[in-house]
């Protein structure tokens, strides 16, 4: 594999009295929906044999249960194109985002500020970050984390895919909102004990008997799908729902798990329309509470969301929008870092060839997102809006509370949150989770202001 250099981002200038200070980084455009279209597109990117999955740390590609995607939308007619894309990747950090960005923006004639890329975050999948691979490569006896070849091929697909889209657009005509419950499947990670202190931790897969009979405790029952119409053919839903992907990984078996073996099924059934699944803010939620991580469980947890979707689906009820207007909204986030975070403690654990793979790569990850922070590259947030349905994009590991202040934000209206844009953060706890401790709290990058900037940048993009 080829030693890139990494380009630095070039970025309109970021003007902040302080690291926290948030700036419109582009003005609120609306149109007519009558001069609305809508282009679909989904491409392969699937890692080779070999490739480095979930950061390097577990095992690599052995073999390919089932692909990978890109999956995606562009709207067309309100000002410059928009572009809504879901990656079947475990994460997409730093400058590896912006170039996703750009490659769609380019191929779709916009620009990178009116692109959302979130990933779904399986973890038999690329964690694609091009600093963390240009600081492991200068290592010695590290493995890659990122085939930065696969990478632009990647890219060079992601351009082709979404030019051929572009050129068969079709008049959108009317917007679909619904929700399902979802029956058995998410549950909080973090259980606390009387101290206020986590007393258990579940993952996304647990053999603790303990751990199954614990409630649920704080998540998002719903499945949310939003639907989007040229006449009286759906052409796309995108489906939200917040809980971490993974039925079980870290066999290299390559694999789209259950959320997107339900995405599969459901697009199997409904082949004219091309359906997105986005993972919304899932920091602290997963399936221990109802997985063993046993092989049958996938199969189990896909038929429970997939049973949520079509029930979604059947409650989709398509409202002209010829009267409303559709508004694209971003904000820009430049948190603050950790102040135990020291940048020559890291250069020293990712030099230390006497530590384990995971003890070195994790460094990397850290030091390239302190290093992206010193440079002041902020974090893009944003949202569609269309009449009363609002999509927001949330970078990282979101906490789930994060998705339900915004719908709070905005009562009266359909909130639809996809977390995992950019991943150069890792996890954004809440504030009082800081205190509480567990794992969490101890890879999030920011410190505890993170809460009151990313719950500003929200309300700013739902006001």
């Amino acid at each position: 594999m080829k030693n890139v250099a990494v380009p630095k981002p070039s970025r309109r200038q970021f003007l902040a009295a302080s690291a926290g200070a948030f700036v419109a980084s582009t003005t609120p455009v609306a149109a007519p929906a009558e001069n609305l279209r809508v282009a679909t597109f989904r491409f392969d990117v699937t890692p080779p044999k070999g490739h480095g999955l979930c950061g390097g740390w577990i095992k690599p590609v052995v073999a390919v249960d089932d692909t990978l995607e890109a999956i995606g939308l562009v709207i067309l007619g309100a000002g410059m194109p928009i572009v809504i894309c879901a990656i079947d990747w475990t994460g997409i950090l730093n400058s590896a985002h912006l170039e996703w960005r750009r490659a769609l923006a380019e191929a779709a004639g916009t620009d990178a500020d009116r692109v959302a890329v979130q990933c779904v975050h399986q973890h038999n999948a690329p964690f694609a970050c091009l600093e963390t691979q240009a600081i492991i490569a200068a290592q010695k006896g590290l493995p890659a984390t990122l085939d930065v070849d696969f990478f632009r091929r990647s890219l060079d697909r992601a351009r082709d895919a979404v030019r051929k889209a572009v050129a068969r657009s079709v008049p959108f005509t009317a917007v679909g909102t619904s929700s399902a419950k979802v029956a058995k499947v998410a549950s909080n990670r973090r259980v606390l004990g009387p101290d206020g202190k986590i007393a258990h931790w579940r993952g996304s897969s647990s053999r603790n008997p303990v751990h199954h009979e614990l409630p649920e405790g704080l998540i998002d029952p719903f499945l949310k799908t939003v639907a989007f119409y040229s006449g009286a053919k759906k052409v796309a839903a995108c489906h939200y729902y917040a809980t971490h992907p993974m039925s079980y990984y870290g066999d290299g078996r390559v694999s789209s798990d259950f959320v997107g073996l339900a995405r599969k099924a459901r697009q199997k059934a409904e082949p004219g329309c091309t359906h997105v699944y986005f993972t919304g803010c899932a920091g602290n939620i997963a399936c221990g509470k109802y997985n063993d991580g046993s092989k049958e469980r996938r199969s189990i947890l896909m038929r429970r969301l997939l049973d949520a979707i079509v029930a979604a689906d059947a409650e989709l009820e398509p409202r002209a929008i010829d009267r409303d207007r559709v508004e694209w909204r971003t904000e820009e986030l430049l948190p603050s870092p950790r102040k135990t975070l020291d940048t020559g403690a890291l250069r020293r654990q990712i030099a230390d060839r006497s530590r384990r793979v995971v003890g070195r790569n994790r460094p990397s990850f850290t030091l390239a997102y302190l290093e992206r922070l010193a440079r002041k590259e902020p974090i893009l947030l944003s949202s569609l809006r269309i009449g009363s349905a609002t999509l927001l994009h949330l970078p990282a590991e979101s906490f789930v509370e994060y998705q339900l202040r915004a719908q709070k934000m905005a009562e009266e209206d359909f909130i639809a949150t996809a977390a995992y844009g950019d991943g150069g953060p890792w996890y954004i706890p809440t504030r009082e989770a800081y205190p509480q401790g567990g794992y969490e709290v101890s890879v999030a990058f920011s410190d505890p202001s993170i809460d009151e900037k990313m719950t500003r940048g929200i309300e700013k993009l739902l006001s």
